[in-house]
């Protein structure tokens, strides 16, 4: 006999209890209303005409990589129902749904042309120009695992971040091996191209000893206010610029260009406490990035990661790094994953100007009737569910109706949870997913109804039954339920963005289903065979004999003369 569940009342009151917290939360952020889809809502329309900064004609294939970057920034998930087309030969369109925060956030980073280049301080107000290099000790960091001598700083003064292998890497070299690298002849040929980064021994010469001219420009340097224009950023000039706190810097010629990123992500690695941000990189970036860190490791020398011309971080190194690197620092969460993503999505092909780029609202793609259409068409499916449980259950159906419910508001919560922390938009297919939701929670009911029937037959008790179909109906449920979410996860896979949506939903709705299937409709079923009602099969609650198809007659011959033993039919 299988293992019985206890306190099934405990598992109910832990469900509520969770929903309850989720409601909390729902209503401590303030929101009640899904953000909807562009299909039912509308949004705004971004268009950002591209330039070739080589000059001529855009070509095709750099306005194709352009437009799968900056939907890897709107969409990467597939669930905020961004929309990036392409326009001509030279516009990319973007429609972002809603006027959420995320939404807010997401627009902003459109708009951002994102040329990522990695450069070395030269001047800074902790180094100033003419001031010897890692002269102040306050500037030095050093590896965390060594601790912090005495009268030092343990991290930069001013950037707050420090470079170092990333996990399982290992540090190799020496600084003075690593600046003395002579540059390859490849190198030589661009060395006076201004659209080409420099080899990293020359900005390490410029880092140490910037010529008298840049000195001068870089103290009489004020940081422009903002929203005024960027400053220009060409990878093979210097470049005076500031970060978002108004810190200048006069940075070397670029030694990187953020096309040579690999992968960037961020999170808490084990043992530590705060977040970092992990890089890797290219070859050719790898083999420069390696000579960078070589160059001013141990020194408190910077090197700094500008987008559109902006310092976004300005990192020392404690080794000589290669094969990946971790950036750390004062991160939150917030702040980690910003940088990351424009680590990841932050080089462009294509210069887009400012007055190349406008924005406007616009109206959803589809009539409003459509939203409520799909509505009723969910609240028909639902009430046929009912009208057929309560006709062939009876008071069976309870947990039929409760199961619904219970997913309904599961799903509901989970959705306005996803809006507001994720961005995730509900546009019509993702309503379809919903509707089709509706059936796979019914079907679980059934699936535990029926394998208790067939128990029931064998002359078992309701009580008995329950525990005798549970791991039949489960492995049942849970085969079923694992079909359904492989072909979501397939769809949510492969499939275009407007088909996101639906998979998205109903893989949603399928975990929603296995939730409430453990933690309501089996306790309940249980808790509902100790009562009497059920359990003395009274001819309305579904369970009597002849609802499950065992009716008592006279032992002896029926009406048609067939024998019967054992007083059934």
């Amino acid at each position: 006999m299988a293992r019985k569940t206890a306190r099934p009342g405990r598992t109910l009151a832990l469900l509520f209890l969770a929903i309850a917290i989720m409601f909390g939360g729902i209503a401590f952020a303030g929101t009640w209303k899904p953000e909807l889809g562009l299909d039912l809502r509308g949004g705004t329309e971004i268009s950002m005409t591209a330039e070739n900064s080589e000059g001529g004609s855009v070509p095709r294939e750099s306005l194709d990589e352009a437009k799968s970057i900056i939907d890897q920034r709107v969409n990467g998930s597939g669930v905020t129902g961004g929309r990036v087309t392409t326009e001509g030969n030279d516009v990319i369109k973007v429609s972002i749904p809603g006027t959420g925060k995320v939404q807010q956030e997401t627009a902003e980073r459109v708009r951002q042309t994102a040329k990522l280049r990695f450069r070395l301080v030269a001047c800074s107000p902790q180094k100033p120009c003419g001031a010897a290099a890692g002269s102040d000790p306050g500037s030095m960091i050093q590896d965390p695992s060594a601790g912090t001598a005495p009268g030092t700083s343990p991290r930069a003064p001013f950037g707050g971040e420090t470079v170092e292998p990333a996990s399982g890497e290992k540090a190799s070299g020496s600084p003075s091996a690593s600046a003395s690298t002579k540059p390859e002849s490849k190198d030589a040929e661009k060395k006076d191209d201004p659209n080409s980064t420099v080899p990293v021994d020359e900005a390490v010469d410029f880092m140490r000893n910037p010529p008298a001219e840049w000195a001068t420009r870089y103290n009489s340097f004020t940081c422009p206010a903002p929203g005024a224009d960027p400053v220009e950023d060409l990878p093979g000039e210097p470049l005076l610029t500031c970060d978002d706190d108004g810190v200048p810097y006069l940075l070397t010629p670029a030694v990187i260009e953020g096309t040579e990123i690999k992968e960037a992500s961020y999170g808490i690695p084990q043992q530590q406490a705060n977040y970092v941000v992990t890089l890797d990189f290219k070859s050719d970036g790898n083999k420069a990035f390696a000579e960078t860190t070589g160059a001013i490791a141990g020194t408190g020398e910077q090197f700094a990661i500008t987008l559109d011309g902006k310092v976004i971080s300005a990192p020392t190194a404690d080794s000589r790094i290669s094969g990946g690197a971790q950036i750390s620092g004062d991160f939150t969460q917030e702040s980690a994953a910003a940088l990351a993503n424009n680590l990841k999505y932050g080089s462009l092909p294509l210069d887009f100007p400012e007055d190349g780029i406008q924005t406007k609202v616009i109206g959803p793609s589809l009539a409003g009737n459509q939203l409520t259409a799909g509505l009723w068409a969910g609240l028909v499916g639902l009430i046929l569910v009912v009208i057929f449980s309560i006709l062939y259950y009876r008071a069976m159906s309870i947990v039929v109706i409760g199961s619904l419910i219970v997913a309904g508001a599961m799903t509901y919560g989970m959705i306005l949870l996803l809006s507001e922390t994720a961005g995730v938009t509900l546009d019509l297919p993702g309503v379809a997913g919903l509707i089709v939701g509706i059936g796979i929670t019914a079907d679980s009911f059934i699936i535990l109804y029926e394998r208790m029937r067939d128990d029931m037959r064998e002359g078992r008790s309701m009580r008995v039954a329950v525990d005798t179909a549970w791991p039949r109906a489960r492995n049942t449920c849970l085969a079923s339920d694992g079909v359904s979410f492989l072909a979501a996860f397939v769809l949510y896979v492969f499939a275009t963005n407007e088909v996101k949506g639906f998979a998205f939903m109903l893989g949603l709705t399928t975990i929603i289903d296995v939730l409430v299937f453990f933690w309501f409709t089996h306790p309940m079923t249980k808790l509902m065979a100790t009562w009497g009602f059920f359990n003395k099969g009274h001819v309305l609650s579904g369970m009597d004999k002849r609802a499950i198809g065992t009716v008592d007659v006279p032992t002896g011959t029926s009406p048609k003369g067939t024998t019967l033993v054992g007083g059934k039919a």
